[in-house]
């Protein structure tokens, strides 16, 4: 065969390997796109159209650090919505670079999440989903300009452990979640510390925050399993964060600005997502 005539075969193939690698890319992304629909709309259905409302006494009995809590995050005749749609923006830190980020959520603790973002800009610019639905599944799926993957990790022991423990820490952003009557066991540790246990929700350990004299929280962190570490291998470690600010939205008091990342409290701690709420509905 001809040189000219080789290369030209060669450059065919390479091209149509690309085609199709990209139109197999587009469909698989789809796909995880409906499959993220199913939970995201699973998790909607836990709302309840007509909770309860809330009263200071189903608290009286609780620690003082967690009547604090309770005092500045529910505002007396609340209904108690324990599922919660979220859009936020600000920044993934990823390699010490800054990256934009937009996301939206829903997040029904005791059932699970889905997180929604895009991230990036220019050539660096993915999109996908993180989620988990107790018992049922769980998922980190992210592809670069929507059709190359660049995380694909899902229904693993280890990945379903991670994403319970992130979702018990954020419980933050659903206070009704934290009450007794949800299955929230108190203990206070400190004089502005307290220990949160969540005995429903097996394979997680106790989130742990720091209030302010009002009741805001300031810090949560818990121990994660999780392999974001130097040797990659999956252990109980430190994750968490500070709250930036704080603000109301339906008679709940929450943080809307945060930072978060692994190894909370160590030298090693380095944040890797900043985000500020932009829209909160229970």
């Amino acid at each position: 065969m001809a040189l000219a005539t080789l290369l030209k075969t060669v450059g065919w193939v390479v091209l149509i390997a690309g085609m199709t690698g990209s139109a197999m890319g587009l469909w698989t992304s789809a796909r995880d796109a409906r499959n993220t629909q199913v939970v995201w709309d699973a998790l909607l259905d836990q709302r309840e159209p007509r909770p309860a409302s809330y009263d200071p006494d189903m608290v009286a009995d609780l620690p003082e650090i967690a009547q604090r809590y309770f005092a500045s995050a529910i505002a007396p005749g609340t209904p108690l919505h324990r599922a919660v749609r979220l859009e936020m923006e600000g920044s993934l830190i990823l390699n010490g670079r800054e990256l934009p980020m937009q996301a939206d959520q829903i997040l029904a603790p005791g059932h699970g999440f889905v997180w929604r973002a895009h991230a990036g800009s220019g050539l660096i610019h993915f999109s996908g989903s993180d989620g988990y639905w107790h018992g049922q599944t769980s998922w980190t799926r992210f592809w670069l300009w929507g059709v190359l993957p660049v995380a694909r990790i899902a229904d693993t022991e280890d990945h379903a452990r991670a994403a319970a423990a992130r979702m018990v820490m954020e419980t933050v952003w659903t206070p009704a979640a934290l009450l007794p009557q949800s299955g929230a066991v108190w203990t206070q540790t400190g004089a502005d510390h307290a220990e949160v246990r969540f005995p429903e929700v097996h394979g997680v350990e106790p989130i742990h925050l720091i209030l302010d004299p009002a009741g805001r929280v300031l810090e949560m962190t818990t121990q994660r399993w999780s392999d974001a570490n130097p040797n990659r291998i999956h252990r109980l470690q430190p994750f968490g964060g500070r709250t930036l600010d704080h603000a109301t939205h339906q008679g709940f008091t929450i943080p809307t600005a945060m930072e978060i990342g692994n190894l909370y409290g160590t030298p090693a701690y380095a944040p890797f997502f900043r985000a500020r709420l932009t829209r909160v509905e229970y």
